[in-house]
């Protein structure tokens, strides 16, 4: 009977594929999808943030109201959301309210809130940067009462006035205030004239007797000082550059 012979491969046949893998084959299909699945994800997170970045650092941002002296327009707590955009189109006007970047000189005493730990400080001015903190910096929220060129001053008989004319307040709230308009009109010392310089702002808080506002930094000359009267030396340290203006409160988001 004769041998059978032994299995072989015929020549130019196809060998098993699982001999034919190599180390250096590419990764399986899943593997890639995977990595493509990634790599959008990343792409796609890198640019939510990069818009989100320019919408608060160009378009509006929400800030913390920090005290009660624009209350009760404003109640320390609340969120408000200030367009960036305003003031690209037109000037800032008497009785907007503001939020602003408080001058050197009136942030005496203000401390950062920042941490003191290197790393943490760094992720801190990080996540300012998209928005998601706020910056380091002494922001306040006014309300403008006069611009370049107007004239502001307050007395008993007259009460708050812009170039000779009373300023009709209807924010002021006596219960707030504790101090009723009717009866102290200036709801503190009287101050003035100041004519306001070109270029800046002259603000004060809704919650008048409670705000370390215009009033608050202002200089008077020696003699003026000695009667009570406030705020007739330079016009400078009581007002704002425009430039500190960040935005215009557009709404209260609670």
């Amino acid at each position: 009977m004769p041998e059978t012979p032994p299995h072989t491969l015929p020549t130019g046949g196809v060998p098993d594929a699982a001999a034919t893998v190599s180390p250096g084959a590419s990764p399986p299909k899943k593997r890639r999808v995977l990595r493509t699945v990634v790599f959008w994800v990343v792409v796609g997170w890198v640019m939510l943030v990069a818009l989100w970045s320019a919408m608060v650092n160009f378009v509006a941002q929400s800030y913390l109201i920090p005290s009660e002296s624009m209350a009760p327009t404003l109640n320390a707590g609340e969120h408000i959301v200030v367009n960036k955009l305003t003031y690209r189109s037109h000037s800032p006007q008497p009785g907007d309210v503001i939020v602003l970047k408080a001058p050197p000189a009136w942030s005496v005493g203000y401390r950062s809130i920042r941490s003191r730990n290197t790393p943490v400080r760094w992720l801190q001015n990080t996540l300012s940067v998209v928005g998601l903190l706020p910056p380091d910096e002494n922001d306040l929220v006014k309300r403008i009462i006069a611009v370049g060129g107007q004239t502001v001053q307050c007395r008993v008989s007259t009460g708050l006035t812009v170039d000779g004319a009373r300023l009709a307040e209807p924010y002021l709230h006596a219960a707030t205030m504790m101090a009723d308009p009717a009866v102290y009109p200036c709801l503190g010392p009287e101050f003035g004239p100041v004519t306001v310089p070109d270029g800046r702002l002259w603000v004060m808080g809704d919650n008048r007797t409670h705000s370390a506002d215009s009033r608050a930094h202002c200089t008077s000359t020696p003699a003026d000082m000695q009667q009570g009267l406030l705020c007739t030396g330079d016009p400078m340290a009581g007002t704002i550059p425009v430039d500190d203006d960040i935005g215009k409160m557009q709404l209260v988001d609670l």
